[in-house]
């Protein structure tokens, strides 16, 4: 495949952190490449200096001729009085589209990714669908290269499940940021890590993010033998220039060159070496309490906004239980943890339990405060485990730097400030931790450490998070959410999905519109069926089968990528199609009429 993007020896730095140097790396046509490394590795500035959004310090980026590539942020930002189409509309006038009817061009781009209202105002959009629309007005410019930072933070996991079969089924090259490892198992065919660890600043495998792991422990352990083998031979080099002035002269200068280029090369490889173990040190403090159970739910539930969240839960929580909380966005996961938290009469705990709560809105921290002050509100040290710890050594711990302490809270980035709420947490000896969206910003190194640590907890925990791959690791049981009321409990996660799966082929567009059918038309109101009416509802099943296979073939043809190409037949397709989907809805409808009376 031929390459789009070229990049050599590009560098970048700030006046206080060098963020890479000297990296290299080529894009070819349907690439998936996922980028990672350490928070302040420069992953999202590498993707602006690529778009051409930033400038580098050193190196050059070279592009083929003619080759469109559009960056999607890591925040979904629109203007406040803006609709789907307006958005859309807006990118395409922004990049001088010459095609005739933008609306339409931009209405085809929102079908092929499922929007059906194209002027609800998008602040009432959910996190996935604002993902999506970042996508759309993306696609609609038609790239050769896409680049996503960051696209899984806060989607729920049927936005994150959306978002792998797009990337999977998409043509295009993509490049995204992500600390996914779920996601990058998933969707990636090569995976690129920057750090320092690497020569050049980086490290690249081909496959998923499996065989990443395997290739970067072996090369890893390579870089440990050769540091070694190195070390030898600068010993022996030492030992020979040791010998004195006239040892050295019956030797030529090439060998007195080549001790030092030794040398020279067995800092670096230390250095490379030692970069790898720049993680932060979890260890949450666990009471020696031997109580069996710890808190327990009995028939708990909870109504909000006139919707029933869940009811008539049943759980118990004891040490070493493990329970991942599942459910879409909204389906009350956050809200069953604060009622787990608070007093409550249908919530029995033991005897001064000790509940240590994580929130994802981080509403515990203060922005004004300097980064000491939220370490360390009183004085300059910290009780840790019964041991004074100065702050700046605790900072340290959380790779804060001494001259970072006096940083305003609200300057740190989202990982940082992810760090600084973990810090606290270890403050506190904890019977159950309560864990609201740990992840959200954190890097990969620091979520392997942080989960050994939940592993290594001995009291119980309730966690919620999108990260499959810590869920599938640290939970011992789930309970599902399933946002109609309902609460269970699975071994699985795959049990769960399984359920849900069953759930929504279980409810018939027919029941729905027959219940509000029923709610708008009296009982009293019922009648016979005429004889027409009665052939009409013997015949509405055929009839829907044979619209539903129309609407399929429809599909089919807007689905063809070479459909873009002839604006006029794809304006004619989709109109078909939208006609064809409300013929569906028309027949359900009349269904459940003609079944009511």
């Amino acid at each position: 495949m031929s390459t789009l993007l070229s990049v050599r020896d590009l560098a970048k730095s700030f006046p206080s952190n060098v963020l890479f140097e000297g990296l290299s790396l080529h894009i070819a046509e349907r690439d998936r490449i996922g980028l990672i490394g350490p928070n302040g590795a420069g992953k999202s500035t590498l993707l602006k200096i690529l778009a051409n959004l930033e400038p580098s310090d050193e190196g050059e980026v070279n592009s083929r001729r003619g080759m469109r590539m559009v960056y999607v942020e890591q925040d979904d930002v629109f203007p406040e009085t803006a609709t789907p189409i307006s958005v859309v509309c807006q990118a395409l006038a922004a990049e001088n589209d010459d095609r005739v009817d933008i609306e339409s061009v931009a209405a085809i781009s929102l079908s092929k990714l499922g929007f059906q209202e194209f002027d609800k105002p998008v602040n009432a959009l959910s996190g996935g669908w604002r993902k999506r629309l970042s996508i759309a007005r993306a696609l609609a410019c038609e790239p050769d290269l896409l680049m996503l930072d960051e696209p899984t933070n806060h989607l729920d996991l049927e936005g994150v499940l959306w978002l792998e079969q797009f990337v999977l089924r998409s043509k295009l090259a993509m490049i995204f940021v992500t600390h996914d490892r779920q996601f990058l198992e998933n969707t990636a065919s090569r995976i690129i890590e920057i750090s320092p660890a690497y020569p050049g600043g980086m490290f690249e495998a081909s496959g998923n993010y499996t065989e990443f792991v395997r290739r970067k422990s072996a090369f890893l352990d390579a870089q440990e033998a050769a540091e070694s083998a190195l070390a030898n031979k600068v010993r022996r080099d030492t030992a020979w220039l040791q010998q004195g002035i006239q040892g050295r002269q019956t030797r030529n200068k090439t060998q007195v060159r080549d001790a030092a280029s030794r040398r020279a090369e067995l800092k670096a490889t230390k250095d490379r070496n030692a970069a790898p173990l720049r993680s932060t040190t979890i260890d949450f403090q666990a009471t020696e309490r031997k109580t069996k159970k710890l808190l327990s739910l009995h028939h708990v539930g909870k109504a909000m906004g006139g919707q029933q969240l869940f009811e008539s839960l049943d759980l118990m929580l004891t040490p070493g239980r493990r329970i991942g909380l599942l459910g879409v966005n909204g389906a009350g996961k956050t809200t069953l943890l604060r009622l787990m938290s608070d007093d409550s009469g249908t919530i029995k705990r033991a005897a001064n339990l000790r509940v240590v709560t994580f929130s994802q809105h981080r509403e515990k921290l203060v922005p004004t405060q300097t980064l000491q002050e939220a370490l360390c509100p009183v004085g300059d040290m910290v009780d840790y485990r019964g041991k004074q710890v100065h702050v700046s050594g605790w900072a340290k711990r959380f790779l804060f730097q001494e001259d970072q302490l006096a940083t305003f809270v609200s300057h740190l980035s989202g990982g940082e400030q992810a760090r600084v709420l973990i810090a606290n947490l270890m403050l506190e000896p904890a019977d159950v931790l309560l864990l609201d969206e740990p992840t959200n910003d954190l890097d990969i190194p620091s979520l392997e450490v942080l989960e050994q640590a939940l592993l290594e907890f001995p009291g119980a925990m309730v966690l919620v998070t999108h990260d499959r791959f810590m869920m599938d690791r640290i939970a011992t049981e789930y309970v599902g959410i399933d946002g109609s009321g309902g609460a269970k409990e699975f071994m699985t996660r795959e049990q769960w999905a399984a359920f849900c799966k069953k759930l929504k082929s279980s409810v018939k567009p027919s029941s729905a519109t027959a219940s509000s059918a029923k709610k708008t038309k009296p009982q009293s109101g019922k009648r016979k069926r005429t004889y027409k009416e009665k052939v009409e509802f013997e015949g509405m099943e055929a009839a829907i089968m044979a619209a539903e296979a129309e609407v399929e073939q429809l599909e089919a043809k807007a689905a063809d990528p070479a459909l873009t190409k002839d604006h006029k037949r794809s304006t004619e397709t989709y109109a078909a199609l939208s006609e064809a989907q409300q013929h569906v809805q028309a027949l359900y409808t009349r269904w459940a009429e003609l079944e009511n009376l």
